[in-house]
């Protein structure tokens, strides 16, 4: 860690100096190039305003133009410090990437201590920040493949290498960006129906209170308390129905990138996908993208998700294996590819019945028979067992649990009705 001094103003002993010059650092690290220091205070200039706003030393919580000027200080000295510190090869993107900075933080502030024009400035602030990932994005590549058109072979391959990691370092930031924005909102509404069930009197009182209500009665009003938020979230309309949209937006493009930077990293790895689904828990109910969306369905989109997922990654490896390469039609009948792909999609079939009786139990919660769960929790065995593929046998053991899962919830859920009867 070398702090964000001049080395003229610092001592060097000999031995620091040879260090820094010796073969193993070559050996080990390679050959890095060498990036400036001097950002650093600037990310120390936005710790220190960030302090000084949360501890109301700057009081951006009662005046507006100091809350426009914090928000824009922050972005712009967030920004020039990413800027040059991960993307210092590509000067040109600099106002770019300072933009979307300043966009970010200006909407995440704002929708954190809202002004008279916050439901009117917002979703424009956040339409421009959109549409900057796209811009951006391709001027990384465009901008920078002419200056080395003229190169030979081996610095273009270097050069497109760059570029690549630059794209990656683009796209991971924006996911990020993207999920303090969902982050934000989801905090934000939740707040807002907090307060909303509190002023129409459905928060539980004292336990000594509730504890004599008789248990038909608690359970109603147990009811009632958890119906709010689906009343509340319609009556959203007058004061900010642009920020369940906007933060449902923000968590789907997010899951997004995050599958393509999965996709050219790890070559579309099984595991990412449970560690990005809890992403789309982050969803709101809202009346223009998911109407029917609501917290009883919040772990829809993520189990959904996993298994869309990796029946898509199935469906691919099949292929990959069948038709190697692009030389046309690869299977003869008959031969050991034609068994291959016969063997592992019956395989996949058999995974698929668990899958979708749990995805639609996590919809609507109506409970299936035992004797239906029973039936088809052993067609997984076969893809376990027999497949030749990694993915597959994640599908069967993945529904294999889900059918265990869904026959205790079931009951749970069975025995909470006969206790209410």
């Amino acid at each position: 860690m070398q702090p964000p001094i001049r080395l003229s103003w610092v001592y060097r002993s000999e031995l620091i100096t040879a260090a820094h010059f010796s073969d193993d650092d070559t050996s080990i690290y390679g050959f890095v190039a060498s990036i400036p220091t001097w950002p650093s205070w600037l990310l120390l200039t936005t710790v220190v305003l960030t302090l000084a706003a949360v501890t109301s030393i700057i009081p951006v919580k009662y005046v507006v133009e100091l809350r426009a000027l914090y928000a824009v200080a922050i972005g712009i000295t967030l920004g020039i410090y990413i800027s040059v510190q991960y993307f210092f090869q590509a000067a040109v993107l600099y106002p770019l990437l300072v933009a979307t900075i300043v966009s970010a933080a200006v909407f995440v502030v704002f929708t954190h201590l809202p002004s008279e024009s916050s439901t009117r400035v917002l979703p424009w602030v956040f339409s421009f920040m959109v549409a900057l990932l796209p811009v951006t994005y391709l001027l990384e590549g465009q901008l920078r493949a002419r200056s080395f058109a003229d190169g030979d072979e081996a610095e273009k391959f270097t050069n497109m290498l760059a570029i690549e990691g630059a794209r990656m370092s683009l796209l991971g930031l924006y996911a990020a960006i993207f999920m303090i924005i969902a982050l934000e909102i989801k905090f934000e509404l939740a707040l807002l129906l907090r307060e909303k069930a509190a002023d129409r009197g459905l928060t539980h009182g004292p336990p000594s209170r509730s504890s004599a209500f008789p248990p038909k009665a608690r359970l109603l009003q147990q009811r009632r308390a958890h119906a709010a938020p689906t009343f509340t979230i319609k009556r959203l309309a007058a004061e900010a129905a642009w920020m369940p949209a906007i933060g449902n937006v923000s968590t789907v493009l997010c899951f997004i990138i995050c599958l393509i930077l999965n996709m050219t990293l790890t070559g579309g790895s099984n595991r990412a996908i449970f560690f990005l689904a809890p992403i789309l828990l982050l969803l709101n109910q809202d009346s223009d993208i998911f109407a029917g969306f609501g917290d009883r369905q919040r772990y829809f989109p993520v189990t959904v998700s996993i298994s869309g997922y990796l029946l898509l990654t199935a469906l691919y490896r099949i292929w990959e294996e069948t038709w190697p390469g692009s030389g046309g039609w690869a299977l003869d009948i008959g031969g050991p590819g034609w068994l291959f792909a016969v063997k592992n999609v019956a395989l996949l079939v058999l995974t698929l019945p668990n899958h979708i009786l749990f995805n639609r139990f996590m919809w609507d919660y109506v409970r299936q028979t035992d004797a239906k769960l029973l039936l088809t929790l052993p067609l997984n065995l076969p893809s376990i067992l027999m497949t030749d593929i990694l993915t597959i046998r994640v599908l069967g053991l993945l529904g294999a649990m889900y059918s265990l899962a869904q026959y205790l919830i079931s009951r749970r859920i069975r025995i909470a009705g006969m206790r209410y009867i």
